[in-house]
């Protein structure tokens, strides 16, 4: 019998048995914390679909931002609580797919775009499409872009562009089908540029973990404030200002270098 073969059948001692097992134990086991906000914004987004089911488009709008909140939790809690791991990513970009790239296209088509028949759809595939195409490009180059910036449009944006335009338009009382020329110009603008190569900033340099003066706190306050006066409307434009920043600045760059040249 060969050395190898003579340590494939040596069985292990009492005092290596346990250790073995516990390490099986421990890779199989998955992070709870940053998983239950992930959960959660899964749960959001699948409630958004079932309340469009029923024709409460403003509790499907609202429930898109508030999934759009608890994603954006998952990935900080965590980075600040040392708990990243390969299962979380990979259930993150599955929950991403349902609330920000299923859920506000059907959202909106259940709203305005099924009156457009066959234009309508393809509107909402186009997001869809481009929502799926989005999340596999960033899974892929994640480790090669530069963190402080996103190659297109963040689908999560995306999502609360498609929400927030739905949201704001139900509030001022307009119906669905009146805007559907609209709502098929937004859903496909908004698919197109999460596949596009506008860079976005992605405010992940921002320290949470460090100190900030205590007029920063105030701003922060004010700006809740602010929101709350009506809430669809300025939601609505901050979106819309973030998906207009990556355009207009590629085309100032652009005017910038031919400029110079």
């Amino acid at each position: 019998m060969s050395s190898a073969e003579e340590q494939k059948v040596v069985p292990l001692n009492q005092d290596q048995q346990p250790e073995t097992k516990k390490s099986t134990l421990r890779s199989k086991g998955i992070y709870l914390l940053p998983n239950l906000f992930t959960t959660g914004a899964l749960f959001f987004g699948f409630y958004a679909i079932v309340a469009s089911m029923n024709g409460d488009f403003e509790k499907a709008a609202i429930a898109i931002f508030v999934s759009m909140i608890l994603d954006g939790l998952d990935g900080r809690v965590a980075r600040l609580t040392n708990t990243q791991s390969e299962f979380g990513a990979e259930y993150d970009s599955l929950a991403d797919m349902v609330s920000f790239g299923v859920a506000p296209a059907l959202i909106a088509f259940s709203w305005s775009l099924q009156s457009l028949g066959q234009v309508g759809w393809i509107a909402s595939f186009i997001y869809v499409a481009g929502a799926a195409l989005r999340l596999a490009r960033f899974n892929t180059q994640i480790d090669t872009a530069d963190k402080n910036y996103f190659t297109g449009l963040a689908s999560p944006a995306a999502a609360a562009i498609v929400a927030g335009t739905l949201w704001a338009l139900s509030e001022y009382g307009v119906s669905g089908p009146d805007v559907a020329l609209l709502m098929s110009v937004v859903v496909a603008t908004a698919g197109l540029l999460m596949v596009s190569n506008v860079q976005y900033h992605s405010f992940k340099g921002i320290d949470l973990k460090g100190k900030v003066p205590f007029v920063a706190m105030l701003a922060i306050v004010g700006g809740f404030a602010v929101v709350s006066l009506d809430p669809p409307t300025i939601l609505l434009g901050i979106f819309l200002i973030y998906g207009s920043s990556g355009p207009l600045m590629t085309a100032w760059k652009w005017f910038k270098n031919r400029k110079s040249a």
